[in-house]
């Protein structure tokens, strides 16, 4: 699975710029799959503590999620690549096959009778949500022009930000409505089972909606995509896939700096929020005790706010982004998410903690979209789902190293709190941002297909010095 030649440069085909409602429906998927991430964000450190993880433990539990993405999304992108149905088009097959098998997942998990079946859940979950979601990134790139990149990218965080406020207070709205926020030893409640289960529901009738709404351009040249397809091995495109790291272009590499530090931090916090504050606001470690679950509901509803913020934010987004220089945007945005988690250490009632997740939302926002259009620009058309994938590696690899490497940080230092972790991840976040100033995020040109003569012009002609595309 070789790479696919693509007509000469003179015929390749103008994108018409696409309507509000058209990047809608294929954006609305996206709310799907943020059901999953958002429950699975919220509360796998739950589960696992209400199935008897030690704090030191989860880390490690963690590492399937990442390891998980690392083998995933380079090989799903790389082989959405490659895929044409006339009917079902490139990315819509991958978009609907990982719903499924998620929806499946989000049904078992919560129901795991002991500790190592949630962990290899979370693999599976994992697993599935990563063949629908980035497949979703190169639809972006495939439909819509350059100009309209920033704003497909928002597009989707606004859906990230609506299904993580809701996949987040699921477990506080139900356990509002009577259903059990506690449970014996060994057994996840069932505010948590039943969210699991209206997660799994939303996931595939979001993305089937996009599926359904939605269509695709075929290749430019089928005769020369179907030579391509048939004269390489499969092997040999996997081969391609993970060796493509060393042919990034140099946007590529820049952002990979930005991507490892930023997600370190983010992962810090997704693993130990529920810790931190069961211990400092709610003041146990009992994890079977009401006060603990009542903490657990509290930081859903805290990452729902931060989710809550980065919808609204991503409306300006491209705003801010065209004023401000998209580098400039993504390191103030960076920042902000940086003090947030910083100030965790200082809050004395849980309410503060929505004052934290304000910085996190517009971080967030921007983590979810910036780079990404910065990368479209500059990758072969013909590729874009395959660099998408290797992209997203560095996203991966900062949470392995996490996921290994505290565990062994954390049993050398036993006196380390959650709390500190938590900090840690805001120094590494306002690192990444500062990061971002290294970006040479000029370019006026994407890099050919292979088989094109010369470049295509990646911007429109800018009406401000380095607009937002």
């Amino acid at each position: 699975m070789a790479s696919v030649a693509a007509a000469p440069a003179t015929s390749i085909r103008k994108k018409p710029r696409l309507s509000f409602w058209q990047i809608w429906n294929m954006s609305f998927g996206f709310m799907g799959i943020q059901f999953g991430f958002a429950l699975q964000n919220a509360n796998t450190s739950r589960i696992f503590s209400n199935l008897g993880a030690n704090a030191d433990d989860i880390p490690i539990l963690w590492v399937a999620a990442p390891l998980t993405g690392l083998i995933v999304q380079p090989v799903i992108g790389y082989l959405s690549d490659r895929t044409w149905s006339p009917r079902w088009g490139r990315r819509r097959p991958f978009f609907l096959i990982g719903a499924v098998l998620a929806s499946l997942a989000m049904l078992v998990m919560p129901n795991s009778p002991t500790l190592w079946i949630a962990g290899g859940m979370l693999w599976i979950m994992d697993a599935s949500i990563n063949v629908s979601m980035e497949p979703f990134r190169a639809f972006v790139g495939d439909k819509l022009p350059a100009e309209q990149h920033t704003t497909g990218f928002a597009t989707q965080s606004f859906f990230i930000g609506i299904g993580a406020v809701v996949a987040s207070l699921l477990p506080t709205i139900l356990t509002k409505f009577g259903v059990a926020n506690e449970a014996v030893a060994g057994v996840v409640p069932n505010s948590v089972k039943f969210a699991y289960y209206i997660g799994a529901g939303a996931f595939l009738l979001c993305v089937l909606y996009t599926v359904l709404t939605s269509t695709e351009y075929p290749p430019e040249d089928m005769a020369a995509f179907e030579r391509e397809k048939n004269r390489v091995t499969l092997l040999e495109g996997i081969k391609e896939t993970f060796t493509g790291v060393l042919h990034m272009p140099k946007v590529m590499k820049q952002l990979a700096s930005v991507q490892f530090f930023t997600w370190f931090g983010l992962f810090c916090m997704w693993i130990f929020t529920t810790l931190a504050v069961t211990k400092h606001l709610y003041h146990t470690t009992d994890t079977n005790s009401a006060a603990f679950n009542k903490g657990a509901n509290f930081v859903g509803v805290a990452f729902a706010v931060y989710s809550g913020v980065s919808a609204a934010f991503s409306l300006v987004l491209p705003i801010v982004a065209r004023k401000f220089s998209r580098k400039l945007t993504h390191m103030l945005c960076l920042t902000a998410g940086g003090v947030g988690l910083l100030s965790v250490a200082f809050i004395t009632e849980p309410w503060m903690l929505y004052l934290s997740m304000i910085g996190v939302g517009i971080a967030w926002t921007s983590i979810l979209s910036v780079p990404y259009a910065m990368l479209a620009g500059v990758i072969p058309a013909n590729k874009m789902g395959h660099y998408m994938g290797v992209f997203n590696a560095f996203i991966v690899l900062p949470q392995v190293c996490a996921s290994l490497g505290l565990p062994f940080i954390m049993k050398q230092f036993p006196s380390l709190d959650p709390l500190n972790v938590v900090v840690l991840g805001g120094v590494l976040m306002i690192i990444g941002g500062l990061l971002t100033l290294r970006v040479s995020d000029d370019e006026k040109i994407r890099l050919p297909a292979e088989g094109e003569q010369g470049l295509t012009p990646a911007f429109e002609t800018p009406a401000t010095p380095n607009p937002a595309v």
